[in-house]
């Protein structure tokens, strides 16, 4: 596998270091944010090929996240991932899709799903 490196935005610090481990273990370069902020900031100074993002975070959320790439780093790939909050999963993905998302991810999910949704975001697919 090529080298690739992801960033991974999830204010949850557990599932941010387990989905940390898991791309690790598969090959890729990881770094880490615990929101849209802190993962604006790292983009800024650092390459990546992927951004992993939750969507319901503190300081910059994940549209505001995804807008802000689409943006600036309009050919950065966008994994948008969302467990609900009060309007649910659903209609968090759809805004992500048409805010520019390139794969959505429905929490909880398989790790296999994780790895195949990056995979295709690497691809260019949806």
């Amino acid at each position: 596998m090529s080298s690739c490196a992801i960033l991974v935005v999830d204010d949850e610090e557990e599932l941010r270091d387990l989905i940390r481990h898991v791309l690790e273990r598969a090959g890729y370069s990881v770094a880490c944010a615990a929101n849209g902020l802190e993962a604006s900031l790292l983009i800024a100074r650092c390459q990546f090929d992927v951004v992993v993002t939750d969507m319901l975070m503190p300081d910059r959320d994940g549209l505001e996240l995804i807008t802000e790439i689409k943006a600036k780093h309009p050919a950065l790939k966008i994994v948008a991932m969302s467990g609900g909050g009060q309007i649910g999963s659903d209609q968090y993905l759809s805004m992500a899709k048409g805010f520019g998302a390139h794969v959505l991810l429905r929490k909880p999910f398989a790790y296999q799903a994780l790895l195949a949704a990056v995979d295709r975001a690497r691809a260019g697919q949806s």
